[in-house]
């Protein structure tokens, strides 16, 4: 453990006495952060030496102060010799403390995502999602649940932190909760931001996910092709609750909606262009960053088939909903009514208005971004390379289709 210390007796001249004594401190830096306290003693301005730390002069009084001094050094140097030989992260406010006699009582690690997780539910829908706040209250049971497996503990002092104890959350996730791995980096990488709370408070002194590095795993986001999607819109569903969520999936394909913002979208965000088009206007739920998207014909369609429903009447929404869990179920028997062999889900159709209606039908890609209301164009960057893969199969076939023909007209040549 690295450690920077340094100790510094200097004058308090804020505080005099009379105009003749100075109160005398003793100032504890330790990795650049500083702690100070009184050494109970006054001293003459004219006869301390900064230099040297000491009282000038060989009076009985500057003997006594200096060999004072000496024994606050050797106690300061000791407490500090003895956390760095057991390997302990500290501060400059607790060789403070050690000096003093007070044994602060350590911030524990739970106690510090409690104060976290409080503070962000009364701040869902207005700085948070609520599924993001789920997400962070799931990370806190998973960390609980692994400090009782890993160390038979409650709880633990946050200080006690280290990588050891990262990878071994990491490998509880995966063998223990059989989380993937992208699930299980995600469910860390809100951990690390719990550490952060700890060292911006300093109650650590040294980031313990410093040696760690969080590496994703490439997903192959599924998406329906130009003819899954045509054979869905034309599939005719008798059942109400079925032919509902169909239709919502379809509408989010047209507009690349997440399921969240198509639940909140009302009469307002429905607005005019300047050449007489509809177009939706709204801000994302879970980034908060505005999108604009022009209505196409199969979105209005949906819309309009809708306008009459008492929930559309009375001005809740613009499309009717289910909760995204039964519609994630239902959309299971579309998909097998439909013949599509893939497994539909309210956000598959968001990844298909991506590729398949817009950057296959040559959408630019910032124009994609902006319409899906990424802030960053890196996030749409992975549709196209979907997309530049699938140019590149279908390239193959094509080479493959062509050379089996000149195969065959070369055949047919030499048989003449």
């Amino acid at each position: 453990m690295n450690t920077s210390f340094s100790h510094l007796f200097y004058l308090k001249r804020d505080k005099t006495e009379n105009g003749l004594k100075v109160p005398l401190y003793l100032r504890l830096t330790v990795n650049g952060k500083r702690s100070e306290l009184s050494v109970s003693r006054k001293v003459d301005p004219q006869r301390w030496d900064s230099r040297t730390n000491k009282l000038r002069g060989t009076s009985s009084e500057a003997r006594e102060l200096n060999i004072y001094l000496d024994k606050v050094r050797s106690r300061i140097n000791k407490i500090h010799e003895k956390l760095i030989d057991a390997n302990q992260p500290f501060t400059a406010l607790d060789l403070k403390n050690l000096y003093l006699g007070k044994k602060e009582k350590p911030k524990m690690l739970l106690e510090i995502f409690d104060e976290h997780n409080k503070q962000m539910e009364k701040l869902i829908n207005i700085e948070f999602a609520l599924g993001t706040y789920k997400r962070y209250f799931t990370t806190r049971k998973h960390i609980y649940e692994y400090v009782q497996d890993a160390y038979g503990k409650e709880d633990v002092p946050v200080r006690d932190v280290n990588l050891k104890f990262i990878r071994g959350f990491e490998y509880f996730l995966k063998e223990k909760k059989a989380c993937n791995h992208n699930s299980a980096l995600k469910y860390v990488n809100n951990f690390k931001k719990i550490i952060r709370v700890a060292v911006g408070n300093e109650w650590i002194t040294k980031d313990p996910f410093y040696n760690y590095k969080i590496k994703f795993k490439t997903v192959e986001r599924e998406f329906l092709s130009k003819e899954e999607l045509e054979r869905l819109v034309k599939i005719e569903i008798k059942w109400q609750r079925l032919s509902l969520v169909k239709d919502m999936f379809v509408f989010c394909c047209y507009t690349g909606l997440a399921y969240i913002d198509v639940q909140k979208l009302n009469r307002d965000n429905i607005v005019k262009y300047l050449d007489g088009s509809l177009w939706i206007q709204a801000t994302r739920t879970k980034t908060k960053a505005k999108f604009g998207i022009p209505l196409l014909p199969p979105a209005l369609a949906i819309l309009d088939k809708y306008q009459d429903h008492p929930k559309v009447m009375n001005g809740n929404c613009v499309l009717p909903t289910l909760s995204n869990q039964k519609s994630n179920a239902y959309l299971k028997e579309i998909a097998e009514l439909a013949g599509i062999k893939k497994n539909l889900t309210t956000h598959l159709a968001r990844h298909t208005f991506a590729t398949t209606v817009t950057l296959s039908n040559g959408v630019p890609l910032e124009t994609v971004s902006k319409m899906l209301g990424h802030k960053d164009l890196r996030t749409t960057q992975h549709y196209a390379k979907i997309v530049d893969r699938k140019v590149s199969e279908d390239m193959k076939m094509l080479q493959g289709k062509m050379a089996a023909e000149k195969k065959k007209e070369d055949k047919k040549n030499r048989k003449k």
